[in-house]
């Protein structure tokens, strides 16, 4: 029998790139399996503590297994910024063009331009807690390009490529990405205590 989590999520990307990389492993759960209407808490000004805030409050609520995923932009240049902000740097309406233009505009044309996603992703159940990272190194091209992905992608270069992540292929992008590395931890970990 497979392992049902609750992925605490509501953006639909981010769940189709979360399935395709855990493929058919585990049975991965949204909000609308379990009727849930309302905003994802997201309080805090860093990464890991709104991943793991995020898991407690829906394992709280639903006494479901749960993972919770909070990832981010850091620029080197920008003293890490937009960091925990990065879905909504730019604003409240949460604008993918808006918040890669906002970065763009500040960097303008220094060549320091050196960034990395970070994924922080926490399971917890009723007797575990753990968190995962992971990275995916790169720098911010001059402007944007490629028409994949979400987010930051069109100005992403990952470290290696001359393509944005935005020019990558979902299977390119998905097996060197920030959220893949944290998954991989995540269903190692799952491997050695499910171990039947």
């Amino acid at each position: 029998m497979k392992q049902k989590l609750i992925f605490a999520t509501s953006n639909d990307k981010k769940l189709k790139e979360v399935r395709e990389i855990i493929g058919d492993r585990y049975e991965v759960i949204t909000f609308k399996d379990i009727h849930f209407e309302g905003e994802i808490p997201e309080p805090f000004d860093t990464i890991e503590e709104n991943s793991i805030y995020k898991a407690n409050f829906f394992f709280e609520k639903t006494q479901l297994s749960c993972i919770a995923e909070d990832s981010g932009l850091e620029v080197e240049f920008l003293n890490g910024r937009p960091s925990a902000y990065s879905a909504r740097y730019a604003g409240e309406e949460r604008n993918d063009i808006k918040n890669y233009e906002k970065v763009l505009a500040e960097l303008g044309d220094t060549h320091h331009r050196n960034a990395r996603f970070v994924s922080i992703i926490t399971f917890k159940d009723a007797h575990f807690q753990e968190v995962f990272e992971g990275y995916m190194n790169g720098n911010i091209s001059y402007t944007p390009r490629g028409s994949n992905g979400f987010g930051y992608d069109p100005i992403f270069i990952p470290e290696g490529f001359d393509k944005t992540n935005a020019e990558l292929s979902p299977e390119e992008k998905n097996a060197i990405s920030h959220r893949r590395k944290a998954l991989d931890k995540l269903t190692r970990y799952f491997t050695s205590r499910f171990k039947e």
